[in-house]
């Protein structure tokens, strides 16, 4: 059953169906089965009070109704009780005709199926109530009746009420029972039924009826009167100029008393629109408003651009207005680099933009057509790679709007140095190298020093190809193309001769970039000539 808590009566309607179909179950003998014809009049009974307590609250409905004037959100409740009555009123008299007929064709061939003590006659018999249910297809037509039903009061009172009538797989008792869980309502019910049983069946499923229309009067008439608001709740409450203060700053707020009434449902409208309601730990009910600031215009000397919104609350037949003025504050934005003055064409250009005014609000996203950009592993954290050299615009955004745009100058990459050693000692080019130490050359290019820092995975450079030559007084002795910055000399030491020179000419020079590929690069000097002593 849907909402609220069930009564002591209902409990007991309960309990009492339990036990019937425990009985059901044990095969009970005739002696036993006779007690079905008890549980019947006992529900029948609880029927006849439950149906009385209804038709009271219909009365006071109507009373009530006619207390406040009828007013009209009044009188569509009451016409909705009416209907609630209306429906249930007509389930009731199909279960008493299925209740009949029951009894009328159990009871060989008798008008209305009971002896002249009024007792019933089939009350033992297990086949013909099973037979008119199951196969004769009336506990179908009984099942979408009483669904049906239900589905009228969800429409009527906007409750949650759940299907009276289910099939085996859709009881808890039932549905893990092998036996029983593949079962149709019709099966569950009433197969293999003594006609005592079916009966008492009947009267169960009719205390459940009254039991949904006394759940459905309740939810009604609590929607008379629904528009009298009468606060039964007070509350102080503190309305601080900001949370946050500075030490040695001025704490500002207003104080205030909050009411409120606990049986009301207050609609909150922000600019016409409902936004969601929620309640404080006092129970409180407030709506939340939340969006994302935003101003095109800014004050140049205090960065402000006022703004406004309009709320509502409609309660009851009222509805409350008031227009609350803001301020927006535009954003500054903070970048952190390790080279703040340019970026490197071509190089992954690590950035750190943050904006604190935004503080835990604030998850950028950045966009430029300039460059290429890659948004890091925290909070601001940006790669910036420009395709060419033109200026890069970075646009800067949160929650879908735009803070601003940063505007960065572009510049090459430094060409990269030749460093030069023999057996692991840097060639002196002035004084030269004695024959015996040139076996071997490691020739290798480095970045320049601020590049290396600035974008370090950019700088990253490689010797592909370069050519040596020994020259002696103007004539070529020999020459050697190398594809490595490892150079075999060895085969050469015997051609030294003093005054000769070793003619060092680079071919090629690569960068890996960032993006992991392969860029050519240039030195700023490509030919070294190293004297022999």
């Amino acid at each position: 059953m849907a909402g609220g808590k069930e009564t002591p009566r209902q409990k007991m309607i309960g309990m009492m169906y339990l036990v019937l179909t425990a009985l059901l179950a044990l095969q009970v003998s005739n002696a036993v089965l006779e007690k079905f014809v008890f549980i019947d009049t006992a529900l029948n009974r609880q029927a006849r009070e439950v149906e009385e307590q209804n038709s009271k609250i219909l009365s006071k409905i109507d009373a009530e109704v006619t207390k406040k004037g009828k007013r009209e959100a009044d009188v569509r409740a009451l016409n909705k009780a009416k209907d609630v009555r209306q429906s249930t009123q007509e389930v009731l008299s199909y279960l008493d005709e299925t209740r009949a007929t029951m009894a009328k064709i159990t009871g060989g061939g008798d008008d209305d199926g009971y002896d002249e003590n009024g007792k019933l006659i089939g009350a033992k018999d297990y086949d013909i109530v099973g037979n008119y249910m199951i196969k004769k297809e009336n506990g179908k037509i009984l099942k979408d009746k009483l669904n049906a039903y239900v589905e009228k009061l969800n429409a009527l009172t906007g409750a949650d009420f759940k299907p009276l009538a289910n099939d085996a797989k859709d009881i808890p008792m039932a549905k893990d029972d092998p036996d029983q869980k593949n079962k149709s309502f019709s099966e569950y019910y009433f197969g293999n039924t003594p006609t005592a049983a079916g009966m008492a069946t009947m009267s169960y499923l009719e205390t459940e009826v009254l039991n949904y229309e006394a759940l459905a009067l309740d939810n009604l008439a609590n929607e008379v009167g629904a528009k009298d608001v009468e606060f039964d709740k007070v509350v102080p409450l503190v309305r601080p100029v900001s949370n946050t203060v500075a030490s040695g700053g001025k704490f500002e707020a207003q104080l205030f008393i909050t009411a409120a009434a606990s049986g009301t449902n207050p609609v909150f409208m922000y600019n016409k629109k409902s936004v969601p309601t929620e309640e404080t730990v006092n129970g409180i009910k407030y709506g939340k408003i939340e969006f994302t600031a935003s101003a095109s215009k800014y004050d140049p000397k205090t960065l402000l651009a006022p703004a406004s919104f309009e709320a509502e609350i409609e309660l009851n037949d009222s509805t409350y207005k008031i227009k609350h003025d803001y301020f927006v504050v535009k954003p500054v934005i903070q970048v952190r680099s390790a080279a703040l003055s340019a970026l490197y064409m071509n190089c992954g250009n690590q950035l750190d933009v943050q904006v604190p005014a935004l503080g835990t609000a604030y998850n950028p996203s950045f966009s430029s057509r300039e460059a290429s950009v890659v948004k890091g592993n925290r909070t601001g954290l940006v790669t910036v790679i420009p395709k060419g050299r033109s200026k890069v615009k970075l646009t800067v955004s949160n929650a879908g709007s735009t803070l601003g745009t940063e505007v960065f100058d572009v510049k090459k990459v430094p060409p990269p140095t030749i460093d030069i050693t023999a057996r692991g000692k840097g060639v002196n080019y002035e004084k030269g190298v004695a024959a015996a130490s040139l076996t071997t050359l490691k020739v290798s290019a480095k970045a320049e020093e601020n590049f290396a820092r600035e974008v370090p995975k950019d700088a990253r450079y490689r010797v592909k190809k370069l050519s040596v030559k020994l020259a002696r007084a103007g004539r070529q002795i020999k020459a050697q193309t190398f594809t490595s910055e490892n150079v075999d000399l060895r085969s050469w030491r015997s051609l030294y001769r003093k005054g000769d020179n070793l003619i060092v000419k680079i071919e090629r020079v690569t960068r890996r970039t960032y993006q992991g590929e392969s860029e050519r690069s240039v030195p700023a000097t490509t030919i070294y000539s190293i004297p022999i002593n």
